[in-house]
């Protein structure tokens, strides 16, 4: 198993991200846009703020009492408090903090050694290396279970 996080990276050149100085109208539009269920947030000099999912732009209407978009161009992303914490991990962090996070995030960001935000890695490109590694080394069978059931495994 390749052990080198850059190999399963997806650059920030590659992903959307929101500027925490972005108005929430434009973050949900944008979210919205893109089938997005949850974004990283950064802040003017490059570093990851937090993430935010759908659910955190509707409790933000719903404590503000904003019923339409319009009343979302009056906030910025910052106004938004961080529901759930979104842990990154450094392009010099092993693999398995990489799983370990992705146990409860839909994608772990990943910051160079200044801090700075370079890119994520998803839940899915993790299992897919999980995958990958359990077929090759023979310990997944991918049979279907008909298949194994019908020569009496």
């Amino acid at each position: 198993m390749n052990n080198n996080i850059l190999s399963i990276l997806k650059p920030k050149a590659m992903i959307s991200y929101i500027n925490e100085e972005t108005t929430v109208r434009q973050a949900v539009e944008k979210m919205r846009r893109h089938k997005f269920t949850a974004v990283p947030v950064i802040n003017s000099r490059g570093e990851f703020v937090k993430a935010l999912a759908e659910g955190d732009f509707l409790w933000f209407m719903l404590q503000n009492e904003i019923y339409d978009l319009s009343g979302l161009e009056h906030y910025v992303v910052s106004d938004i408090p961080k529901r759930v914490f979104c842990e990154p991990v450094s392009v010099s962090s092993t693999m398995g903090d990489l799983f370990r996070l992705s146990m409860n995030q839909n994608f772990v960001p990943v910051t160079d050694d200044r801090g700075v935000f370079i890119g994520i890695v998803t839940r899915r490109d993790i299992l897919q290396i999980c995958y990958d590694e359990l077929q090759s080394s023979g310990k997944l069978d991918t049979r279907p279970e008909y298949e194994r059931t019908e020569k009496g495994e």
